[in-house]
């Protein structure tokens, strides 16, 4: 039995364009769709004659509605909704144990509504065991028109599972995956001679080279038929992946998950886009 694909809703545009997004992905990898709504009222409210609370027939509305519409988006994908008595990080934190990956839309606070991420989105990135996808960015990055797969080669011990993640998902939409290792060159390599600056450079562009080569070569080998682009890049990660989401369907990160470590476990190049990405996100999770 294969794992479903666990959306959160709540009701929000946020939320719905989130599960619009899980709809199609569930259909690009033949996979069933689990829709998730978390509720406290129960908590504190009592019944009527036994009849169900207002909070739960609102969320039973919310589920029921949002069934409906992934019913129309893709009749053929398979449905299944779930109400959870629990706080929202919580419960989709339970559902992502028995998850293909956990979707969650991105909401934004304040002035910048829209490009800074809610508490839920990255409450679930960061702690997750599960790949977890924060659904952002304007109409054509969500709808995937882009044909481009952007995956941010880090360092193998946290990025294996993210790297075959990226391929599945580069071959279930026939897009090219852009694979991109960025470098840096300490200052103090440089500063005591001038002259000889291009060498440390060079050394530290072909040190990139060769660890992206080495991350992604099983994952070459069992996807032929994937296209792919190698780039290094000299900058931090973080900006170097921002500025290239802005072309990119989905961007996909790995992330460290300590067993027995249960604060946020989220590294500064994943906590950046998932607050700025300009597509959806895909943080993915590497036990060590």
């Amino acid at each position: 039995m294969e794992l479903p694909l666990v959306v959160g809703v709540d009701g929000s545009e946020s939320s719905l364009r989130a599960m619009d997004w899980a709809v199609d992905e569930a259909a690009r990898h033949g996979l069933p769709l689990r829709l998730v709504h978390a509720f406290l009222w129960e908590h504190h409210e009592g019944t009527d004659l036994g009849r169900p609370s207002s909070g739960r027939v609102l969320a039973e509305n919310i589920v029921g509605s949002a069934a409906e519409r992934a019913w129309r988006r893709n009749p053929a994908v398979k449905v299944s909704t779930e109400l959870v008595p629990e706080e929202a990080v919580a419960a989709l934190l339970l559902e992502g144990r028995n998850a293909a990956a956990l979707v969650t839309g991105s909401r934004g606070r304040g002035e910048l509504t829209g490009l800074l991420l809610g508490s839920v989105g990255l409450g679930v990135a960061a702690r997750a065991h599960c790949p977890v996808i924060v659904v952002r960015g304007d109409k054509v990055a969500v709808e995937g028109t882009h044909e481009r797969i952007l995956l941010g080669a880090g360092d193998p011990d946290v990025s294996g599972e993210a790297v075959r993640f990226a391929f599945r998902e580069a071959a279930a939409r026939a897009s090219t995956l852009d694979v991109v290792r960025a470098w840096r060159c300490p200052v103090h390599e440089t500063s005591d001679h001038p002259a000889s600056a291009s060498e440390p450079a060079r050394y530290h562009e072909e040190r990139a080279s060769a660890l992206l080569d080495a991350v992604v070569h099983d994952a070459v080998a069992d996807h032929p038929d994937v296209r792919i682009r190698r780039t290094t890049v000299e900058g931090p990660a973080r900006k170097v992946l921002l500025h290239r989401s802005a072309a990119a369907d989905l961007v996909v990160v790995g992330a460290r998950r300590r067993h027995g470590h249960f604060g946020l476990q989220l590294g500064r190049v994943g906590h950046t886009l998932l607050h700025h990405a300009g597509c959806p996100v895909a943080i993915v999770p590497q036990p060590v």
